[in-house]
């Protein structure tokens, strides 16, 4: 039992600090090598041609302002194209894109989900790179030309921005724990960037070859991630770009941020299974370890981990420092329900949100995985609600 405890307990604390811990010593021990990586130098003439592709479903309330978003981005001239499809949506939002006539509209009535969308919307793509973002994100003005700077270097396969949360001084436990979330996790993308390369990407802004993008199967939950990681498996490099971002808001409230974790775990899932050859470390060496310590763990065993970890805690014997485990952790879910407790009330107590957040992303990740192995996940996407500015 004790062998089972602590082998328990590492694998939780690798899981969500020990990896990037780390990870930024080899980043030091990397460049103390090799030296800091060189910034890729950003030529107007060897940037190369790239399309904006914006998947919208009834988007009205935010198109607007993306398209205004679109159309300030600095890019040389000719050589950026923009092309919004909005394959189902029934409110106005083709009619309000149909008066940009700079903007190549693709529209049918019929919905098959966004990835049906993106594989349609690609038929149209002629240029080096496709870079796609989501229609309620909103983009540095510099973001495209951060982020195709870096195919100059060939063997890059896809890039990846960042994204930000935005947050006011009375943002309640979904807009705080997923801002923190964010933060780190942008950490350890920097980090993984530098060492070898991002373990996927996020749809609110990355891009990729057009000359390497695979259609993925219809019923893929994580498009982004599965596009992206397919990239990989054929030996390119996912490079992480903070200097290119995609601002958005965060979820409406916990329950709608619980339905968006709880599906990005179901599809979590769905890609380890269909990434087989990614436990291969004798063909991936340094990607196998960071596809694992980064996805594999947080989406698979740490949830019930942390589960057993506790209560294993509570049969082992008397001593100073089991009972110091015990109660941290008991001290860290009385401060999850409180802030739980707060959250209901409407009372903002920011010290509980993080240990609130943590206990409700590890939990859709239980429900997401018995979602998926009870095949109650769709492909189509169902938008979590987001806060109004």
């Amino acid at each position: 039992m004790i062998v089972i405890f602590w082998l328990s307990f590492f694998i939780v604390f690798y899981t969500f600090a020990g990896y990037g811990i780390f990870l930024y010593f080899l980043i030091k021990v990397k460049r103390a090598l090799k030296g800091k990586p060189v910034i890729p130098f950003e030529n107007d003439e060897q940037l190369p041609e790239c399309t904006l592709v914006v998947a919208a479903y009834n988007e009205e309330l935010f198109i607007e302002d993306k398209i205004a978003n679109c159309l300030k981005l600095n890019y040389p001239s000719g050589k950026l194209k923009l092309l919004f499809i909005t394959d189902g949506s029934a409110d106005r939002t083709p009619e309000i894109i149909r008066l940009h006539p700079q903007i190549q509209l693709l529209h049918q009535p019929q919905r098959a989900g966004k990835i049906a969308a993106v594989h349609r919307a690609m038929e149209y793509v002629n240029t080096e790179i496709a870079v796609f973002t989501d229609a309620n994100t909103f983009l540095n003005t510099d973001a495209i030309i951060k982020i195709c700077r870096h195919y100059a270097d060939k063997t890059v396969g896809c890039v990846a921005g960042e994204k930000r949360v935005q947050i006011d001084e009375n943002a309640d436990a979904s807009a705080a724990g997923e801002g923190f979330y964010w933060k780190y996790e942008s950490a350890l993308k920097k980090w993984d960037s530098e060492l070898y390369s991002v373990v996927g990407a996020a749809g609110e802004l990355f891009s990729v070859r057009r000359s390497l993008y695979q259609d993925v199967p219809a019923d893929t939950v994580l498009d982004d991630f599965m596009i992206s990681m397919l990239i990989a498996t054929k030996g390119y490099r996912i490079v992480y770009e903070p200097e290119a971002y995609a601002i958005e808001t965060a979820s409406e409230n916990v329950s709608e941020e619980l339905k968006r974790k709880i599906r990005i775990a179901a599809g979590g899932i769905q890609s380890i299974l269909r990434l087989k050859q990614l436990f291969n470390p004798f063909k991936f060496p340094v990607l196998s370890f960071q596809y694992i310590s980064h996805r594999v763990l947080r989406w698979t065993v740490t949830p019930f981990l942390l589960i057993l970890t506790f209560v294993l805690n509570a049969f082992l014997p008397n001593n100073a420092l089991y009972d110091t485990i015990f109660a941290a952790q008991i001290l860290f879910y009385l401060l999850a329900f409180l802030g739980f407790i707060m959250e209901k009330r409407q009372i903002r107590i920011k010290a509980l949100f993080v240990p609130y957040y943590f206990c409700v992303m590890n939990y859709a990740v239980l429900m997401g995985i018995i979602r998926y192995f009870t095949k109650k996940q769709s492909a189509v996407w169902e938008k979590a609600q987001r806060k109004q500015n």
